[in-house]
């Protein structure tokens, strides 16, 4: 009698314990599923928080000048949807209209890639291997049909569905900035409040110091970005580069990703120059080259100095990290969060050790 009865306890719990067991993986794959639903909103919301904080600043900065924060906050928001909508304007039509220009002369750029010096000597090298100029023929045939160039973007489509979804995120992240920036100081309080009131005056400091630190890292990166962009679109356009206007934006995105980004955008727009003729993508070559180190050794310094201090070490691992786990939103973001992290370090964990 007691064996039987300790029997069947014995499968109620392990029952019990199967079935506690497959509600908990079933709850997680459920709330993983909800996650990458939203994966996109969540994008949406870092990138707007990201940016709010970086207007912060300038907020604040009108502000310390006796200028009410509602006043304050609407000239920020004011001057930012003008900078936006106004480079939108200005970048969209000239970039439209230089990729119209570029598959248009698509097959005269083959035709010319053929003749080129390497080309010929290649030809030389693999004589009866490989055809070159049958190959250059294929190519310029083939690029000569708008519909294989459109193709390679997944149709029109899809380009107009890519466009749509990417104005849809602007507005989308627009809109979120303007909330963060005027709530900034309610997100603030609400947050602090709660916190344990004997920890409050800690959590507060830190949070100011994190905020600022993210603020000015975001100015900093943002104006090595214009700086490159600016000079890029000059440079470009002097020397005769394709499409000019979208590689001068390529280079103004690359530089928010700190240390690997103007080296990967310097290589993208190098290549698209190298396409044309090896002149311009040496001369290229050679601008980007200077410029890095101009940035790397007189602008960034002066910039970024008194906006995070982090190891130029960690820099790198934090930014390949990052673009690694989240792609080049992940690399954005990846210093002012080591940043964030070194300042916790710092006011909170290395003070609690000194007193134990």
């Amino acid at each position: 009698m007691g064996t039987g009865q300790g029997k069947s306890l014995t499968l109620n719990s392990a029952f019990r314990l199967g079935f506690t067991g497959a509600l908990g993986v079933g709850l997680a794959i459920v709330v993983m599923t909800a996650l990458q639903s939203v994966a996109t909103v969540i994008i949406y919301i870092g990138l707007a928080l990201f940016l709010a904080l970086g207007l912060e600043p300038i907020v604040q900065w009108f502000v310390d000048r006796k200028v009410p924060r509602s006043l304050s906050v609407l000239i920020v928001i004011v001057a930012f949807i003008l900078i936006v909508v106004g480079a939108a304007l200005l970048i969209a039509p000239a970039v439209i209209s230089q990729i119209q220009t570029f598959v248009a002369d698509l097959p005269g750029i083959v035709g010319n890639l053929a003749t080129t010096g390497w080309v010929t000597e290649l030809e030389e090298q693999f004589t009866g291997a490989i055809d070159i100029d049958a190959v250059f023929a294929n190519i310029s045939e083939w690029a000569s049909d708008p519909k294989n160039v459109l193709s390679l973007g997944g149709g029109v489509v899809s380009i107009g569905a890519g466009i749509l979804s990417f104005l849809t995120g602007v507005i989308i992240v627009v809109t979120l900035t303007i909330y963060f920036a005027v709530s900034m100081p309610t997100i603030k309080s609400a947050m602090f409040s709660l916190v344990a009131a004997s920890s409050r005056p800690t959590v507060e400091s830190v949070t100011e110091e994190v905020t600022r630190s993210i603020g000015r890292y975001v100015l900093g990166q943002v104006s090595l970005g214009v700086i490159n962009g600016v000079c890029s679109a000059i440079f470009l356009t002097i020397i005769g580069a394709p499409l000019p206007a979208l590689l001068a934006f390529v280079a103004f995105l690359s530089s928010l990703i700190p240390l690997v980004g103007p080296i990967t955008g310097s290589i993208i727009i190098t290549a698209s120059c190298l396409m044309v003729s090896p002149g311009l993508g040496i001369t290229a070559g050679i601008y980007y080259l200077v410029y890095m180190q101009v940035e790397a050794y007189l602008l960034s310094p002066r910039i970024m100095n008194a906006a995070v201090d982090v190891p130029g070490a960690l820099v790198i691992i934090a930014a390949i990290a990052g673009g690694t786990l989240g792609g080049v939103l992940g690399a954005v973001v990846a210093v002012p969060v080591a940043a964030s992290a070194l300042i916790i370090i710092r006011k909170v964990v290395v003070p609690a050790q000194a007193k134990k």
